[in-house]
């Protein structure tokens, strides 16, 4: 029992997803700092006030005693949001982007991607010239082929039509029964 749990704590992902929480979490942090000392500070300048927005529209409802409806809270979550989602895109997704765009350049790693499409493409032109040899070579393998094809489009055309036929008796049962004709 307890060298399993050693051998589910040593396995890799459990390592790796510990290191992601962890930094995650210091990550973070770093953005809700940004977000917070740095961003609502500078809105907040620009809007001359403070970019709190919880107490900017609340509405209480007429013969109502409850607490009012505070649609500033929504509207400081969204801003909140986009501040973070901007933060983490300008700081960190658009920097890697570049650094992997670099990296990629260094090694060539793009020149070796170009290669596998033009090899798709190759194989795809081979696929349609063994078409053409098989049925200029072989046309009773080429037939047969094309036999099967329609075999298979014919199956498939009559499960779709007893399927058909079956969803409107389905459906006429159900009518019948509705309408109490049953």
């Amino acid at each position: 029992m307890i060298k399993g749990f050693v051998d589910f704590i040593k396995q890799g992902n459990v390592v790796d997803l510990a290191v992601a929480v962890v930094l995650g979490t210091a990550f973070g942090a770093v953005i809700n700092a940004l977000v917070e000392n740095v961003l609502m500070p500078l809105i907040g300048q620009l809007l001359a006030q403070d970019p709190d927005f919880d107490n900017l529209f609340a509405v209480t409802l007429p013969g109502f005693d409850g607490p009012p409806m505070r649609f500033g809270v929504l509207l400081t979550a969204v801003v909140n949001f986009l501040l973070i989602a901007a933060a983490i895109y300008f700081v960190v997704i658009l920097p890697m982007n570049k650094i992997i765009a670099a990296r990629k350049a260094l090694l060539g790693t793009a020149e070796e991607e170009e290669a596998e499409e033009e090899n798709i493409t190759l194989l795809k032109e081979i696929r349609d010239q063994l078409k053409v040899q098989t049925e200029v070579v072989n046309p009773a393998a080429f037939a047969a082929a094309v036999e099967a094809e329609r075999k298979l489009e014919e199956e498939k055309s009559r499960v779709e039509a007893e399927k058909e036929v079956e969803e409107k008796t389905v459906l006429s049962k159900a009518k019948n029964f509705l309408w109490s004709k049953d």
